[in-house]
This record gives structure tokens, C-alpha cells and sequence, in this order.
């Protein structure tokens, strides 16, 4: 394999023809540095690369058997309309226009499509490919190390230390985190083009280390640092660039304008994603979140994740902000810790270059995440380590390479430890995996190891909400309202479960606070428009449900529901239009398609009617409500016989279903099976004594019986459910005057 490493072993610099810069010897060697090792060959490279692979799989492999989180993989896959068509040339289109979830990267949408393209929704391959991107960064990273410096088992330990940190799990085993695996293998790629180019001086690899760094950008915008670490590469280990750099203006000018397109690139991601972010409501203000609260959050989360890189515990998979102020004593302490670890790594620039470029880089690559522009509400992230601890790693690994050169016993010593070290990380990192099996496990851990997490006791409320157990869920959605009142989410998700208790004037509220944090959450207008449908106040809710469809016009459920509203107005042309939208939308919603046969039956438009019923059926055949539907529009044609059939599919599947049993008893009449049809009067009235409907065919059937006094029982109880119910009244009358006539 060639390498760059020729100038790090032999310290030669072509850019300082005559003089070495090579470092000086660490203060902990009392000999001089022996000559280079033998090169390893191939075959012990990859024994090194397959070694790496089965680890991680090791590790990562429970993953497979994980499924989807509510916690973003709703947003990225699961319940992404777009995503889940796959790679059709519209989605595809939209990946690169769309600024969904607060970002511009159509290449992780097209990395989401490619998965449902082949694997539909099977979690465990979708887990798969994100393994795969981090099993082949890790690779790429050693070989990367492994040319500059030509250091077999720093490098290995370097790419291992990568591959095994509990605080990069979260980046693998978190599908809607795909961006990061994803952007980190194109950066990796950028780079080896980069050296490839450095050693050839040719335009094929720079070209190509603009097109990886454009596909890198493109799936996550934190990759604008790539040209700030090129610079630090310059500096150790390709030693193209010297310290201090007074009196070097025209070195440094060189290095700056090889990179230049790099710069530009990286700005203009600065800009596309800083619009995306504000567009998306994610870029928080000075008001939310003060320039003093800024600063010391970005000073405690340097240290802490430093605290969690020497001794990974409480992890979780999100930290609430402490929104303390700067003139506090972990702030204070913070910045003293950052202030003092930079002037040491100066300080020690020559004796151990390794150090300043570890430290540099992992202070520069989390700059974009560090919070002095605070996305999101969180404090940090797992995630936002899985570059910048390259640094840290890198330091680590020639710092005790530079101890273990002492004597033979201290390199035993190093070496028995990194390998704990790497078997320790590795043990964790598998339990920390494991917490991502599911969205209850995830987020009680979470509970379990952070104070006051809004978020968390969200995820618990929606999961609880999913099950069916709306307490609980009230419980803790409440929970997260009271740490976090302007959780739009978290208000939307109580007003659903409080609905769905029953409590809908309540309801009401909580959507109407949704809509005062998140003007344009049209999550909330749809729920707040089904609760005033619920409470009798259709004009409202039709205005709810058309302002989510301005503003989402692709937002199928809104769409629907929009044309339920018409539907039950009288407008039943103008239902038919939104369904058949929602539809484009969701060509598979059954419910939408048999709204649509509803609405269609109404107008007389049976044929289209039965067909859409025959489509919901074909489409999910345990779907009792089309089954039902469809024997009643079969029925108005006259074809009792098949509407019979539906009928009594739909009770196999809702034996309890007084509704179905009524249209069944209606059928059976059709049919002239009469003491049938009064058999399933009966029941349907039994199930429901209060269906008024029910109870005027049962009477109607006795009075054909010649059963007189229990027809007219039945007449009563129809009208005195439903004084208005004109039917009924006119049977009651004819009953009477017959009997009066002595009929």
C-alpha cells in the first residue's frame, strides 16, 4: 500500500527543503526513537480489517432484531408519505427540494427510500445498512490513519476506539440518525481522495474530493469542518504545516488555497442549512435560549463529553438544557478546564504535535453542534461525538504509543490496558445498543438517568397511547406539559389521549396550545378539528381541517377528514375531490377509500361505490366497516344474495357490531328469509337497546309475525329514542288503527 507517512517517520517537509520539522522526542523517552519498523504486509492489514468487522458485529449485532422509535424514525420513515413510496421519480424530486425535518439532505432521504425500496419496513435491515455505513467508516479510518503515519496499531486502535465508544451507538443503532453513519463514510472518502491527490498532484482525486465532500454535505450539513481538518492534517501528521505561523504567511496562503472550493462549499451549506433550520422553526432565539446560557452550556458539554469518553455512563438518548448562566460553578470550572487543556496542548506542540491536532480537532468539529446556535432543545447529543472524538482518539492512541516507548514493561502495560480498555468500551457498547430494542426501553432509561426530562416522558405517553392504556399515557404527556408547557408535541399528543377519554372540552385546550407554541402545526389543527367534529361544531372544525390542507397539502389524514366534513355538510362533489387527493396521497388507505364509497353511495353513484368498497376489501379483507359498507351499496342494487355474504364477513370479524346485524336483518327481508331477519333484529337491539333504527326494523318485522302488541312495544322505544323518527311514528299509527279496526 503506498502512504503519506514517509514525511512523519523521517520528518521530511518539501515545503522546508533542509530542515526537519520532525517532533521532538516526548518527555518520557529516555532513548532515541528506534528506525522505522518493517511495513506490514498486506495479509496482516486485512487480518487487522476483518478482526475490526467481526467485533462490531459483535457488538451491533443485536440491533438487527430492533425495531423502529416513535422518536423521529415516524418523521424520516415510518410515516413519511414520501419515503415510503420508495424510489419513484416523484419522491425522489421531493428529497431534493424538500426542507422536511429542518434540513436540506436529500441524500439521506434517498438512502431511506433505497431501504423501503428494498426491504419495505423491516426494521432489522433498515438497522443493517446503518451497520454497514459504520463498519465501513471504521475500515476506511484505520486505512486513512494507517497511509499518513505508516503506525499499524495506533491507527487499529484509533478506528477500534471509533468503532466500540458507547457514545457512537447512538449515531448506529438510531435508523433516523442515519445522516451521521451516512455523511461520516463521504467524509472519510473526501479524505483518502484528498490524500490520494496530495500524493499523485493530480486533478482526477480532487475532483473527486469535491464530489464526495458535495455527497457528504448532502446527506448531513455538520461535514462543513472537513476543511478546517485538512488543515490540521497539514499540520500532524503530513507535516506540511509548521508552528508557530508567524513569518509563514506564504505556506499558510498555499494551504488555504488548495482548500478554497472546500471553504466555498462549506459555506454555502452554512447558508442553505441556517435557512432550511429557520424555516423549519429548529434555529431557537436569543429569547428562548440567552448568549450567556449559550456559552456556558457549550463549555459543560466540552467537559462532559470528555467525562463520557474517559467513563461512558448516563447516556441517554436526550439531554434536557440546564439554562443556567455562565457565572456558575460548573460553567466557570468549564471554561477554566477548555482554557488550561488548550494552552498544555500548545504548550507541548513540538514534543507531541499529536496532542494540539487531537484537541483542535475535537473542539472545531463540534463547533457547529456546540450550542452557541442552539437546534433544537436539547443540551447535547451522543451523536454529535462520532467525529470529533476522531481527535480525541487519535491523541490517545500516539500519547500511549509515546509512554509505551519507555521501557518494555510500560509498552506491556499500555498494550494489557488498551485491550481492557477496548474490551470494557466493547461490553457497554452492547448494552447501551440494547436500550434501543424498542421506545419504552429507550426513553425509561432515559427517565432512569436524567432529571426533569420533558422529552422522555413524552415518548413513555405516546408509547402508553399506542398500547391503549390512555391513563398512563395522560400521565406522563402531563408530566412533560408541566417541565415543558411549550412542547408543541407534547400538548398535541394529551389533547389526542384526552379525547379519547372522553374529555374533550379539555382536549380543545391542549390543541389550542399546540397551535399558540406552533402556529403552523397542522398535527394539531386536523386533531383540533376531529374534536369539534366530536362536539357538534362542523363549521369550525371544516375551516381546521382546510388550513392544514393549505398549508400540507400533502397531508393525507387532513385531507380525509377535510372530506368527512363536506361529506356530513351536504358537499358531497366537493368530499369526493379531497378524498380522491388523500388518495394520490395513500393509494392504500382503506378508510379513505371507503369514505369515498360512502360519499360516492350517497349521490347514486353505486358502481363507483362498490367498486371503491371492493377495493377496501380486496385491500384488507378483516376491514369489517368496508365489508359492511359493501353489502349495503350491494343491497340498493338489489343483489341481496352477495350483500348477505359481506354482512356476515363483517360479523365473523365484529360479532357485536348491532349496525351490521341491522343491514344483515335488512338483507335477509330483501331475500325472503324473514324469521332470519327477525333473529338478527333482535340481536342487534339486544347489543343496543338504544339504536333507534334497530328497533323500528324489529317492530316492522313483528308486525309481519303477527306478534301486535310487541310490534307496537318496539314502535315506542324507536320514538321514544328518537322522537322525530317519522318511520317509526307512521308504523305506530297504522298499528293502532289496525288494531282498533280489528285488522
Amino acid at each position: 500500500m503506498t502512504d503519506l507517512s514517509r514525511n512523519v517517520r523521517h520528518g521530511k517537509n518539501k515545503h522546508h527543503r533542509g530542515r526537519s520539522t520532525r517532533p521532538e522526542p516526548s518527555p518520557l523517552q529516555t532513548a532515541p526513537p528506534p528506525s522505522p519498523p518493517t511495513r506490514p504486509g498486506p495479509v496482516r492489514i486485512a487480518l487487522l480489517c476483518a478482526a475490526l468487522v467481526l467485533v462490531i458485529f459483535a457488538v451491533f449485532g443485536g440491533l438487527l432484531s430492533s425495531g423502529f422509535v416513535l422518536y423521529d424514525d415516524s418523521a424520516y420513515v415510518t410515516e413519511n408519505p414520501h419515503v415510503l413510496k420508495g424510489l419513484s421519480r416523484e419522491s425522489v424530486s421531493w428529497a431534493f427540494t424538500t426542507t422536511d425535518a429542518a434540513n436540506w439532505h436529500p441524500l439521506t432521504w434517498l438512502s431511506h427510500m433505497t431501504d423501503v425500496q428494498l426491504f419495505g419496513l423491516d426494521a432489522g435491515r433498515h438497522h443493517l445498512t446503518s451497520l454497514l455505513l459504520h463498519t465501513l467508516s471504521a475500515v476506511l479510518l484505520f486505512l486513512i490513519f494507517f497511509r499518513m503515519t505508516g503506525a499499524l496499531w495506533c491507527s487499529a486502535f484509533v478506528a477500534a476506539l471509533f468503532a466500540l465508544h458507547p457514545l457512537h451507538v447512538e449515531s448506529v443503532a438510531w435508523i433516523a440518525e442515519r445522516k451521521d453513519v451516512l455523511s461520516t463514510l463521504f467524509w472519510l472518502l473526501a479524505l483518502g481522495a484528498w490524500l490520494a491527490y496530495l500524493k499523485s498532484k493530480k486533478t482526477a482525486p480532487y475532483v473527486l474530493t469535491l464530489v464526495f465532500y458535495a455527497l457528504g454535505l448532502m446527506a448531513k450539513p455538520m461535514l462543513v469542518t472537513l476543511p478546517f481538518t485538512l488543515l490540521l492534517l497539514d499540520y500532524w501528521p503530513l507535516n506540511r504545516l509548521t508552528l508557530p505561523l508567524r513569518r509563514r504567511s506564504g505556506e499558510m496562503k498555499k494551504l488555504l488555497w488548495e482548500k478554497a472550493p472546500l471553504f466555498v462549499m462549506a459555506a454555502v451549506s452554512c447558508v442553505v442549512t441556517v435557512i432550511a433550520q429557520r424555516g423549519g422553526g429548529a434555529i431557537k432565539t436569543t429569547l428562548e435560549f440567552p448568549a450567556d446560557q449559550r456559552l456556558a452550556n457549550a463549555a459543560q458539554t466540552y467537559v462532559t463529553y470528555l467525562g463520557k469518553t474517559v467513563w461512558p455512563s448516563s447516556m441517554a438518548v436526550f439531554y434536557p438544557h440546564p439554562h443556567t448562566g455562565l457565572f456558575t460553578p460548573f460553567a466557570l470550572l468549564a471554561i477554566l478546564a477548555l482554557a488550561g487543556v488548550t494552552a498544555l496542548a500548545f504548550r507541548l506542540r513540538r514534543r507531541a504535535p499529536y496532542l494540539l491536532f487531537g484537541w483542535l480537532w475535537y473542539v472545531g468539529t463540534l463547533v457547529p453542534v456546540i450550542g452557541l446556535v442552539q437546534v433544537g432543545v436539547q443540551s447535547m447529543a451522543d451523536r454529535y461525538t462520532y467525529i470529533p472524538l476522531i481527535g480525541i482518539f487519535a491523541a490517545a492512541a500516539w500519547g500511549l504509543a509515546d509512554i509505551g516507548k519507555r521501557s518494555r514493561a510500560l509498552g506491556r502495560a499500555v498494550a494489557t490496558s488498551a485491550g481492557v480498555s477496548l474490551a470494557a468500551l466493547s461490553v457497554l457498547a452492547r448494552i447501551q445498543a440494547g436500550y434501543w430494542a424498542g421506545n419504552e426501553k429507550l426513553f425509561m432509561h432515559a427517565l432512569a438517568v436524567t432529571t426533569d426530562n420533558d422529552l422522555a416522558h413524552y415518548q413513555i405517553g405516546c408509547t402508553r397511547q399506542n398500547e391503549g392504556n390512555l391513563d398512563e399515557a395522560i400521565a406522563h404527556l402531563a408530566e412533560s406539559v408541566r417541565i415543558n408547557p411549550d412542547r408543541a408535541d407534547a400538548q398535541n399528543n394529551l389533547g389526542i389521549a384526552l379525547d379519547r377519554r372522553d374529555r374533550t372540552p379539555e382536549a380543545l385546550d391542549h390543541f389550542r396550545e399546540a397551535l399558540r407554541i406552533q402556529p403552523g402545526k397542522t398535527q394539531a389543527m386536523n386533531n383540533l378539528g376531529l374534536a369539534l367534529v366530536k362536539l357538534h361544531r362542523l363549521p369550525e372544525a371544516l375551516g381546521y381541517f382546510q388550513e392544514a390542507v393549505g398549508l400540507d397539502p400533502d397531508y393525507a389524514d387532513a385531507r380525509n377528514n377535510l372530506g368527512n366534513a363536506l361529506a356530513a355538510s351536504g358537499r358531497l362533489e366537493e368530499a369526493v375531490g379531497h378524498y380522491r387527493e388523500a388518495l394520490r396521497i395513500q393509494p392504500d388507505a382503506v378508510k379513505t377509500i371507503t369514505n369515498m364509497g360512502m360519499a360516492l353511495g350517497k349521490m347514486d353513484r353505486l358502481s363507483e361505490a362498490i367498486q371503491c368498497f371492493r377495493d377496501a376489501v380486496r385491500l384488507h379483507p378483516e376491514y369489517a366497516d368496508a365489508q359492511n359498507n359493501l353489502g349495503v351499496a350491494l343491497a340498493k342494487t338489489g343483489r341481496a344474495d352477495e350483500a348477505i355474504a359481506h354482512y356476515q364477513q363483517a360479523l365473523k370479524l365484529q360479532p357485536d357490531a348491532a349496525k351490521t346485524l341491522d343491514n344483515l336483518g335488512l338483507a335477509l327481508g330483501m331475500a325472503n328469509r324473514f324469521s332470519e331477519a327477525l333473529d338478527r333484529f333482535q340481536e342487534a337491539v339486544r347489543i343496543n337497546p338504544d339504536f333507534a333504527e334497530a328497533q323500528y326494523h324489529l317492530a316492522v318485522a313483528l308486525a309481519q309475525a303477527h306478534r301486535l302488541a310487541e310490534a307496537r312495544d318496539h314502535f315506542q322505544k324507536a320514538l321514544q329514542i328518537s322522537p322525530d323518527f317519522v318511520e317509526a311514528r307512521a308504523g305506530l299509527e297504522n298499528l293502532l288503527n289496525g288494531l282498533r279496526a280489528g285488522r
